[in-house]
């Protein structure tokens, strides 16, 4: 019971920092501004362990590498002590990290899609209700490159765009990829 709480508290905290950094890097990445109280967060969040980090991993094509390479490390984190609190890891060899790192890239790969999925709800949700709300810019920057092809293939209806609709259905089926891999990734720890 001991180990079931210490590895909630330990995926509570890996997960908020893992999704603070990968606000981070989505908004860096689609020029979203951060000058609003979200933006702020998440730099007060993350500034901390990004800036040391961007002097040894530079960004690449105006895209923050650190906040992505840490996203990724704290998955590692949780996912190494997770996996050794079950038992399944019960020696450090190349395989089972090998193992580690991968399902640390799914998982993050997995809190990318909810992360995707959450704005464009928020979004849609401020074109209803608010678009003119001081967040309603953030998150229209950072789902119109995603909605920009849908849009292009499908036209509104009736007024009512229904791009952000085939988006989810693509993520949703993105998330079943990542699951089956996962589920795929998993036995390879136990054949070890």
């Amino acid at each position: 019971m001991l180990a079931q709480i210490i590895l909630f508290v330990l995926d509570t905290v890996c997960g908020f920092l893992t999704l603070a950094l990968l606000v981070r890097f989505a908004m860096q990445w689609t020029r979203a501004p951060f000058r609003n109280p979200l933006g702020q967060f998440i730099v007060a969040v993350t500034d901390w362990m990004v800036r040391p980090v961007r002097r040894f991993v530079p960004g690449l094509f105006g895209v923050d590498m650190a906040s992505l390479l840490l996203a990724w490390l704290w998955q590692v984190v949780f996912q190494g002590v997770a996996l050794g609190f079950t038992g399944v890891l019960s020696a450090v060899s190349p395989a089972p990290t090998l193992v580690v790192a991968l399902l640390a890239l799914l998982e993050v790969a997995k809190i990318s899609l909810y992360l995707v999925m959450g704005a464009v709800l928020v979004s849609a949700v401020f074109s209803w209700v608010n678009p003119r709300a001081p967040l309603a810019e953030v998150f229209n920057t950072m789902t119109r490159p995603l909605l920009k092809p849908f849009r292009r293939i499908i036209p509104p209806v009736g007024g009512v765009d229904l791009s952000p609709l085939a988006l989810l259905l693509v993520l949703q089926i993105a998330l079943f990829v990542v699951a089956g891999l996962r589920n795929s990734v998993l036995p390879m720890i136990l054949l070890q």
